[in-house]
């Protein structure tokens, strides 16, 4: 494990390995570094990168700082950035893809930019998180009210049938890792403020992120998912759209095949 100071001076924790040019996985709401998925795919990037796979602040070996702002933890990104050499390819998942997209807005040396079904929802007819979404989930934990945020973020926020959450209540390591990282919600609430109105991506905002971009979506996830992403490929200048069975996220993270489709992303020259 290495450590990185951010710029307020919360250290954050990543594993850095494999050799070639730096490549930055930024995982999504409930995710860390340790996530068996994520490191997985570490592991299989590491044949062609050298992967930086870090906790978000407030997780894992990372540390915290209040109050929390979603320009903190672009500059928890920039600063792991720096440490890479100053460049780097970044691969962000759900609400780490707008994490990732967020800090190519904000000028982060991103050579290229791999989306993972960022979860905005641009249509009015596709299901929608309550108006007050991001100051329940912060009241939730601000009353260490852990497993209801996890409910209500996962069937409010992600549309997940409450049964599924009452699954996994039953799985003792499952659940222990959910909750060790619950009072985190709030900050990937955050991030997706103002991108879940059912109203299409202010494109305008995205005009600066000029870094060739691949957008990836799988045909199994649900359809407010897929356009979504559809959206944001055509909302950025130079992206690419990849829709391929076995990338939605619906389940367990499909290692190899994210793999294969990053390494041909990032080894082909721009």
């Amino acid at each position: 494990m290495h450590t990185i100071t951010s710029a307020d001076g919360t250290k954050i924790a990543y594993d850095k390995t494999g050799r070639g040019p730096a490549l930055i996985l930024v995982a999504g709401a409930f995710s860390y570094r340790r996530f068996p998925a994520q490191v997985e795919l570490a592991r299989l990037l590491s044949e062609h990168f050298t992967v930086y796979n870090y906790d978000r602040r407030g997780r894992g070996d990372s540390g915290d700082a209040q109050p929390y702002a979603v320009s903190r933890e672009i500059e928890d990104l920039e600063a792991l950035i720096a440490e890479a050499g100053g460049s780097a390819y970044v691969w962000g998942l759900s609400s780490g893809a707008v994490l990732a997209l967020q800090a190519a807005v904000h000028g982060a040396n991103i050579a290229k930019l791999a989306l993972h079904e960022p979860p905005f929802v641009v249509d009015p007819a596709d299901r929608r998180s309550p108006p007050d979404f991001v100051s329940a989930v912060r009241e939730l934990i601000a009353a260490n009210r852990r497993a209801e945020a996890i409910k209500y973020f996962m069937v409010k926020g992600m549309g997940a049938p409450s049964f599924v959450v009452g699954m996994m209540r039953m799985m003792p390591g499952v659940w222990r890792n959910l909750m060790a990282v619950a009072h985190t919600l709030p900050y990937d609430a955050a991030l997706l403020e103002g991108y879940s109105d059912g109203k299409p991506l202010p494109a305008a905002s995205w005009r600066g992120v000029s870094m060739p971009a691949l957008v990836l979506e799988g045909p199994e996830s649900p359809a407010g998912l897929r356009r979504s992403a559809q959206a944001l490929a055509a909302a950025l200048p130079h992206a690419n759209l990849r829709s391929r069975k076995g990338l939605g996220h619906t389940k367990k993270l499909n290692a190899p095949l994210i793999a294969e489709e990053l390494k041909a992303f990032f080894a082909t020259p721009s």
